[in-house]
């Protein structure tokens, strides 16, 4: 069988520029040699796209980045309904597996720039990345679903600077309604970048701002005493979830330098340790959250289990899951019987399967024509 060819989009325009680059050495580095031929195209933070001529590596022993070389003879551009090209000449690519987090990488844009250029991709469709990248909404679509989520209050940048008040107003009624300690996050963005937890009243309106600095909403939310459950999901119709792990965090919350900095800042347990009944109430949350947001191909759903009154609930879901060497995605796929390198050729044949079922339908009345 001849090898297909698949671009890993890494890098990009956004905070989480660092750990895109470590998810995809870690992708590359567990994709199957025998079935596909890897070929990196790195973004670089002005989100200039560049083949790369090689693959190259930075960092030692588990923390490795692939290297983003940019060379303006190599310099990548997106033809609408022709697919990719460089220097002038088309760039043949079977599949594109966008290994991108947050801005401009999981929310929906890249997705249309190839829905636009006609390239299959790994990965949510244009709808379901949008809508998974800000919280508010998602959790608006759980909701609706009568699904159990965290509660939340929002107020965006506008709010925040139209009136002297509107941030006093908002604190106060924060802390009458979800009481201390508090968190504040962006409503768009991740690996808990601008997020802070408000111990006082008078940290408030620094923790707003701080979050205002990554989007143009911020949300607030209560402190959920209890455990953090995750679970991956993977499917287009019929998605399956995998067993839950467990983020033990040793920061007051799980961090982006307890993601990615701190080698001890957080244990993780694959599996979690829950009773048999309760993995499978998390499972079908899962399935059931994935469903509800129109995901494919690949999540991770975040909840927390509250520890007085034993309620899972949902907190989030990321549509492009960290890949690299620590990441709780193909750890709970691993611990459920599906290795690293089986997973990213289940995600892979889930893109060719999506972009056959589009490329099925029909989008006008008469027969598409070149001139």
């Amino acid at each position: 069988m001849e090898r297909k060819t698949i671009g890993i989009l890494y890098g990009g325009r956004t905070g989480e520029h660092e750990v895109s680059c470590r998810s995809a050495a870690s992708v590359i580095s567990n994709l199957d040699p025998a079935a596909y031929l890897p070929l990196p195209i790195g973004i670089d933070k002005r989100g200039t796209w560049y083949l790369q001529e090689r693959i190259a590596f930075t960092g030692s022993g588990d923390i490795r980045y692939l290297v983003i070389e940019a060379s303006e003879d190599r310099m990548v551009t997106v033809v609408p309904g022709r697919g990719l090209a460089v220097a002038g000449r088309p760039l043949v690519v079977d599949l594109i597996f966008p290994v991108l987090h947050g801005t401009f990488g999981e929310d929906g844009t890249i997705q249309g720039l190839l829905e636009i250029a006609g390239i299959p991709y790994a990965g949510a469709g244009v709808l379901a990345s949008a809508l998974a990248m800000d919280k508010a909404m998602t959790k608006s679509v759980w909701q609706r679903a009568d699904l159990p989520v965290v509660p939340f209050m929002t107020v965006s940048k506008v709010e925040a600077a139209g009136s002297p008040k509107a941030l006093e107003e908002l604190a106060h009624a924060a802390r009458a309604r979800f009481g201390m300690p508090l968190f504040v996050k962006p409503v768009c963005a991740g690996s808990s970048l601008g997020v802070s937890r408000v111990e006082a009243i008078e940290q408030f309106d620094p923790a707003v701002e701080e979050a205002l600095r990554f989007d143009l909403r911020a949300m607030v939310e209560p402190c959920i005493i209890g455990r953090e459950i995750e679970c991956s999901v993977v499917g287009n119709d019929h998605p399956e979830a995998y067993l839950p792990g467990e983020i033990v965090s040793n920061h007051s919350f799980y961090d982006y330098e307890a993601k990615y900095l701190d080698p001890d800042g957080a244990r993780i347990v694959v599996p979690a340790d829950l009773p048999e009944k309760r993995r499978e109430e998390v499972r079908a949350l899962a399935v059931a959250a994935y469903r509800a947001a129109g995901i494919e191909g690949m999540a991770r759903v975040d909840f927390f289990l509250e520890a007085k009154s034993g309620a899972i609930l949902l907190n989030e879901l990321n549509p492009i899951p960290g890949f690299t060497n620590i990441s709780m995605f193909a750890r709970m796929c691993e611990a459920s019987g599906l290795p690293y390198p089986a997973l990213l050729s289940r995600i892979i044949g889930l893109g060719f399967e999506r972009f056959s079922a589009h490329e099925a339908l029909q989008y006008s009345i008469s027969p598409a024509t070149s001139g």
